[in-house]
């Protein structure tokens, strides 16, 4: 837990890295919501094949919420964290972190819980075996 007075900081290993482009926003000139998402989804499937050694699959996200827009040009930052691995399936922290436009300080933008389900080649569900 963070101490009140620090700094915000990104919890877990930084897993992808992207802009956030014009053709990625809505009417009001902010990032898509359903975007976001997509790169959540993306940072925490590189976490989870990581950490099972293979192929696996999204099942669910168990809640999101989001805190604040993110504007065009922002570096979009995604940070994974495995806080479960089970016989077959794994839940992972996703935050999402951009760099305020007028000081360059850290702003979260959201968070959720993904979680994956090791698949083998028949797509059928597999034991985790991580390394």
């Amino acid at each position: 837990m963070q101490d009140i007075d620090s700094t915000p900081t990104p919890q877990g290993d930084l897993a992808l890295q992207t802009i956030a482009m014009p053709k990625d926003t809505n009417a009001s000139g902010d990032i898509f919501g359903g975007w976001l998402l997509s790169q959540m989804d993306l940072a925490g499937a590189i976490t989870a094949e990581e950490t099972a050694g293979r192929r696996i699959a999204t099942v669910a996200i168990e809640g999101m919420a989001f805190l604040t827009p993110v504007h065009v040009g922002a570096v979009v930052s995604c940070y994974c964290d495995v806080i479960e691995i089970g016989r077959s399936s794994m839940r992972i922290v996703v935050e999402v972190w951009i760099n305020s436009r007028h000081d360059g300080e850290p702003i979260k933008v959201t968070e959720g819980i993904f979680v994956f389900v090791a698949i083998d080649e028949n797509g059928r569900t597999r034991h985790i075996n991580p390394d």
